[in-house]
């Protein structure tokens, strides 16, 4: 019988060789790139105000970046985050300017974010809507009742006699961005969840193998509603860390590509959207370059609609390439699951 060819460690390619091989070392390798050309040809790039507005607008998208992937490694998708985010922090933003404790109306805004998750759970679970048309329409009727009924005024400033909430945004430790702090936290607890714990076990096996997974045991309607309470929740962390940061809420941000740049983060990090695989390295890699990116195109003065048009470019490659290297199998052709 013979032996199993060994590979001696003095045979395997070079680490660079082996790094820009897989999506992640090309990612790493051009967020890398990106960051020493703008550092050269932009004069105000390596600024401090520059890289502190970097790092910060980079963790919130990054934290909502957490939440979207969490659904997408599940084979799902979740285009309401943004909805949610701006509608339960201005609720509750509103709510104490009616003469609430701002502790009761964070908790009220919490309740709302959380509830709506789990009602877009339900229609995906137990009404087999794809969860491509649930989120989308449900972030249409989450902004819709938030307008109608919460809120009138697009923005939404930070209440009054709330000092502590702005270090939430804008303070630092031990010379670090809060922001930073969070999202390192958070992608610390994923971290934790996707890869030491049932739940997270289960959410690959939903996202890898739906039937096998249902066979195992998993359960899928019950995971298919927490998964989605849970990007729900993040989403409305992300607005309080964002309204925080800058001592208000815009609503205008449902009508922004915000949520294409989530997306961008996902799926250019790695995370591919037939579900299955992926992890929060995935998510700090595209936040890393995406951040870059669009710090880099706002300092050069790009018009909006140029940033866009990148945007959309990029991540049409970067879903393209993901259906290269991560193919739809049958069982997922047929399904249709997104």
């Amino acid at each position: 019988m013979a032996r199993p060819a060994i590979i001696r460690k003095d045979d395997r390619p070079p680490f660079h060789a082996r790094l820009l091989r897989s999506q992640e070392g090309i990612v790493f390798s051009l967020a890398v790139l990106a960051f020493v050309l703008f550092a050269i040809l932009l004069p105000g790039f390596l600024s401090t105000g520059n890289l502190l507005v970097l790092v910060r607008s980079v963790s919130i998208l990054g934290i909502l970046a957490l939440g979207m992937a969490l659904v997408v490694i599940a084979r799902g998708i979740d285009v309401s985050m943004i909805a949610t985010m701006v509608v339960s922090v201005s609720w509750a933003f509103v709510i104490t300017r009616a003469g609430y404790s701002f502790e009761l109306a964070l908790l009220i805004g919490a309740v709302f974010a959380i509830a709506a998750g789990v009602i877009i759970g339900v229609l995906i679970a137990f009404g087999d809507v794809p969860p491509i048309f649930a989120t989308l329409a449900a972030g249409s009727v989450i902004y819709g009742t938030g307008r109608t009924f919460f809120f009138t005024l697009e923005m939404q400033n930070v209440p009054p006699d709330t000092d502590w909430f702005s270090v939430i945004g804008q303070g630092n430790v031990l010379g670090i961005p809060t922001t930073v702090v969070f999202f390192a936290v958070l992608c610390g607890l994923f971290h934790l969840v996707l890869s030491r714990t049932r739940f997270g076990w289960m959410l690959y096996a939903m996202g890898s193998n739906p039937n096998a997974a249902r066979v195992t045991g998993v359960p899928f309607r019950p995971m298919t509603v927490a998964q989605y309470a849970i990007s729900a929740f993040v989403a409305y962390l992300a607005g309080l860390i964002l309204a925080s940061s800058a001592a208000a809420i815009n609503a205008r941000l449902f009508n922004s590509t915000m949520i294409y740049d989530i997306l961008l983060v996902v799926v250019l990090g790695g995370i591919g959207l037939n579900g299955g695989h992926g992890s929060v390295r995935n998510v700090v890699l595209g936040t890393v370059f995406v951040g870059i990116l669009l710090n880099g195109m706002t300092i050069l003065n790009i018009d909006y609609t140029v940033q866009n048009l990148v945007k959309g470019i990029v991540l049409l490659l970067a879903i393209v390439v993901d259906s290269i290297v991560n193919p739809r199998d049958e069982q997922t052709s047929q399904q249709g699951d997104l």
